[in-house]
């Protein structure tokens, strides 16, 4: 069996494909644990128990190696009656930020 040197652009193409779907899935799981727990410690609820994927970028991180930048939103309620959006935001496997919309205090 004889390889060309597209057959190996492709194989190498995929390979890289299904190793950010992989890194991106272990991101997506790091960033949903972190929102489950601010939003614990916040006293509201997370609903639906989902993020989504908002956008992406690369970006330096403190020690000046490029990383890809995620932002993730999400829904939560105070109340279980209202809907709020949240914003994750993570570097690599770092969480940047994570901020909730205003809302009603429900105690």
């Amino acid at each position: 069996m004889v390889f060309e040197l597209s057959d190996l652009f492709w194989l190498l193409t995929i390979y890289l494909i299904v190793l950010y779907w992989w890194n991106a899935k272990g991101v997506k799981e790091v960033a949903l644990k972190a929102t489950l727990k601010h939003c614990q410690e916040m006293e509201v609820q997370l609903l639906d128990q989902s993020i989504s994927l908002r956008g992406f970028w690369v970006k330096r991180d403190s020690g000046g190696r490029l990383r890809f930048w995620r932002s993730y939103n999400f829904d939560f309620s105070s109340n279980g009656d209202d809907r709020y959006q949240g914003r994750i935001i993570i570097l690599g496997k770092r969480i940047e930020s994570i901020q909730l919309e205003p809302h009603r205090l429900e105690h």
